[in-house]
């Protein structure tokens, strides 16, 4: 079988050293070029056609997020992101998912050979994914008119949405059911654009959202920050013991677990350490298990894309709990794994193109308020 064949893009000798042995011990990859800087590297993919390049964000004469954009627009390809764990790696980190990168690794800042070491397996697992996804064409990004009439909230100092500040809500109001619904959503590889992309299109008055995306620690407070700016409702990192509200979206910290549990009338969230599940924390599986034990036929479920099979089980408990699933559909996943096992599993009642997942969710909610009139 043909080998996965990855260019290393990194201005450290010490880390492209480190990630051309680290894939060359791999039986299925082989690291093909080393390039200190984009420069380099366009004249390399150029002659080399790699099938995956892992890229730095930081590096000279280009930096990684420019590369990348020129990349996704003119030959896109599978790209894994190597970042430095820092609230501006974070930032780019994010804005380089938003440009196409598949995925990424959060490296050290100090003790990086060890710790690249440490993170070998996490590595070359989200190569393989990445030789696999599915690659989109980078559009032209869109100017500010397009934000603005997506009923974006304004941002405040420093790119933080402004709090106060909502849009009008030209959609019909959901009224007293955003307070009796809540909505479930898992994602991992693709997921933080996805959900993105779900979020947006929800008004200001939705159910309550909570939101189980496989992130490492240190990167999921940035992300919430940016999608708060873009979405009607607000959009925080959960918290321990906080009330889960109807306009708000709650994601689970990296390294955490997050569930919800009931407190007399009003939901609240669970934020607790403890060891992976499926692999994974936070666990999609962890959070729709609370989803069935808690929210029954109150909840929604959404599986976005990403690898393997993680809360495909709890999807089909809610599912018998009386919830109402769905799943984003293969054509649009980046990666058609959790999708495809919750279908598998008999977890789901609909599969829809991401672009429809939103929309359709609001038509089952006004649905299920024209079905609780009639019976009035």
């Amino acid at each position: 079988m043909a080998k996965t064949r990855v260019v290393v893009v990194d201005d450290s000798a010490l880390v492209r050293s480190m990630l051309t042995e680290i894939i060359n011990r791999q039986p299925d990859m082989e690291c093909i070029g080393a390039a200190a800087d984009p420069l380099v590297a366009r004249e390399m993919i150029r002659n080399l056609n790699p099938d995956v390049i892992t890229l730095d964000v930081e590096m000279p004469r280009m930096d990684g997020i420019d590369f990348l954009s020129k990349l996704m627009r003119l030959r896109p390809m599978p790209v894994v992101m190597v970042s430095t764990l820092t609230e501006r790696g974070a930032e780019v980190t994010l804005k380089a998912l938003e440009l196409g990168a598949i995925d990424f690794v959060a490296k050290p800042k100090i003790g990086v050979a060890d710790g690249l070491r440490q993170l070998s397996d996490d590595i070359t697992d989200k190569i393989r994914v990445a030789s696999k996804a599915r690659i989109h064409r980078l559009a032209p990004a869109p100017g500010a008119a397009s934000t603005a009439a997506a009923g974006a909230r304004p941002a405040g100092a420093g790119g933080a949405a402004s709090a106060p500040a909502k849009p009008a809500v030209s959609t019909p109001m959901l009224g007293r059911l955003s307070t009796e619904k809540i909505i479930f959503i898992g994602a991992s590889t693709g997921g933080t654009e996805a959900t993105k992309d779900v979020l947006m299109g929800l008004p200001a008055d939705s159910p309550a959202v909570v939101i189980t995306q496989h992130m490492p620690p240190g990167f999921t407070r940035s992300y919430a920050a940016r999608l708060d700016g873009l979405c009607k409702i607000s959009v925080k990192e959960a918290s321990d013991g906080e009330r889960i509200l109807p306009g708000h979206a709650y994601i689970a910290p990296g390294g955490m677990h997050l569930s919800v549990e009931r407190s007399g009338a009003n939901y609240i969230a669970r934020v607790q350490d403890g060891d992976p599940v499926n692999r994974h924390k936070p666990s999609v599986e962890v959070l729709f298990k609370s989803a069935a034990r808690v929210a029954g036929p109150n909840a929604i479920g959404i599986m976005l894309t990403g690898m393997g099979a993680d809360g495909a089980r709890a999807m089909r408990e809610m599912k018998d709990a009386g919830a109402y699933c769905v799943a984003q559909d293969e054509a649009s996943c980046v990666v058609f794994g959790m999708p495809r096992e919750a279908i598998n599993a008999g977890a789901v009642q609909e599969v829809l193109p991401l672009s429809k997942i939103s929309q359709h969710v609001l038509d089952h909610l006004r649905a299920t308020v024209g079905q609780a009139l009639s019976r009035v």
